[in-house]
Order: structure tokens, then sequence, then C-alpha cells
């Protein structure tokens, strides 16, 4: 056990939660972890992408890149698809071949339009009053053998005990307070894509790149460069709304 690979993980996944300071930034760094955890696993390119679940209602909080964030919220926009049906059943959903498979066509349509060929979304529990999936991508057919699937389940078991742990030590906050914080920093977000998207007649993929660009020249979190974009256009501070 000392040397496994799943030894190894617990203690990044253990470094993770000493380096974040709540259980948003966690799931931020979390869904890098796993993209990376999964290329290795397909020698293919994987994103992530994290939808959170609070009542009834379903979110894209995070990313492994600009690119999976898009890919998570056109799932999030049509109401249906493989992440949310993992939710609801909560075990692993795959949707492995775009031109065989009937589920969600409009789903499917859309993420095609971006390149994307295949996705896996795998439940991951945080608690009794929230829950959370990683949504992954690939842009290949047949990269989600059963192995892999197996690797990225494995994966979400280790992580959700790692955030649990995370709440229960008092590294992050409130739990429910916290998921809340990343619902409104996501909003923040996708409302400053959407001016940009306006001013410059441009895709919701560019508008984030350009958001990110700026982020990364400022040396900002996005969230904060976004809230600081708002603000300027409306002459004061702009407050994000949602259902608890």
């Amino acid at each position: 056990m000392a040397n496994s690979p799943e030894h190894e993980r617990v203690l990044e996944l253990q470094d993770l939660i000493i380096g974040t300071d709540n259980v948003a930034e966690f799931l931020g760094r979390l869904s890098v972890m796993a993209a990376a955890a999964l290329s290795r696993e397909t020698s293919s390119k994987v994103e992530c992408g994290v939808t959170l679940k609070r009542r009834r209602r379903t979110f894209t909080v995070s990313g492994s890149s600009p690119k999976a964030v898009l890919l998570d919220e056109i799932e999030q926009r049509i109401g249906d698809g493989p992440c949310i049906e993992a939710l609801r059943v909560k075990a692993p959903v795959l949707l492995a071949n775009m031109d065989t498979d009937p589920r969600w066509p409009t789903y499917q349509e859309a993420l095609k339009a971006e390149g994307c060929r295949a996705t896996l979304g795998v439940p991951l529990e945080l608690g009794e009053d929230a829950a959370a999936a990683l949504n992954f991508f690939a842009f290949e057919s047949g990269v989600f053998t059963p192995a892999v699937i197996q690797e990225a389940a494995d994966f979400a078991d280790i992580a959700g005990g790692a955030v649990r742990l995370a709440v229960r030590l008092g590294t992050a906050q409130s739990l429910v307070d916290d998921l809340a914080a990343a619902l409104e920093s996501r909003t923040s977000i996708d409302l400053a894509c959407g001016v940009i998207m306006g001013q410059n007649r441009c895709s919701q993929a560019e508008a984030m790149a350009i958001l990110t660009k700026v982020s990364s020249h400022r040396n900002q979190k996005l969230r904060v460069v976004a809230e600081e974009m708002l603000a300027n256009l409306v002459g004061g501070d702009v407050k994000t709304h949602f259902d608890p």
C-alpha cells in the first residue's frame, strides 16, 4: 500500500486539502488532477468539469480548463446528459459513441460542434445537502474503456472522501456556504463572458479565453477579474442570485 498508486493519490489529495482555503478552490484543483489522471490512463487528452447539485438544480462550478467549463455548461443549459444522469442514478454514466447512441441528441450535436466525441459522468458524494459529479470529456471515440471507467470511479471515491475530510477538519468553510459561494463565483464569470461576447461578437469559448488571458496577465483569480469587470460596467458591486 505504501507505494501503491492509490496511496500516492491519497497523499496528493491531502496536499490539496492543506494547500486550499475552501471547497470551491479544492474542486477547481481537483478537476485538473482528475483530467491529468485519466489523460495518463488513456494516453489521450481528457478534460474534466465539475458539476454541483444542490436541491434540484445543477451548476458548473469549475473545470480543468476553459474548454472543460464550456463543455460542462452545455449540459447545464440543455438540462440533461451523462453527468446529470450520473448524479440521478449515483453511478458512472457513459456516452461512448456519438454516432450510434440515441440518447440526448441535442446535447450530442452541441458537443460534436466543439470537437468532443465521448463523455463520462462520475458522481462524487459530498454530504447530505449537496453532491457533485466529475464530467470527463474525450476528443476521440473509444477512450473510455471499462478499465478507464473503473479508474475514474476509484478516483471519485478517494476524492469524495478527501472533500469530506477537509470539511470535518475545518480546513474549509461550511460546506453549504462554501458551495454557495462557488455558485456565485461561477455566475459572475458567466455574466462577464456574456458581456465580452456582446462587445466582441465572439463565441463563449473565445470570451472565456479572453477572460482567462486577462486573469493570467494580471495574476488575479478569474472570479476577481470578472467581478471587477462587472462592477466597472454598472458603477458598483454586482450581486448574483440563485435559489438556496
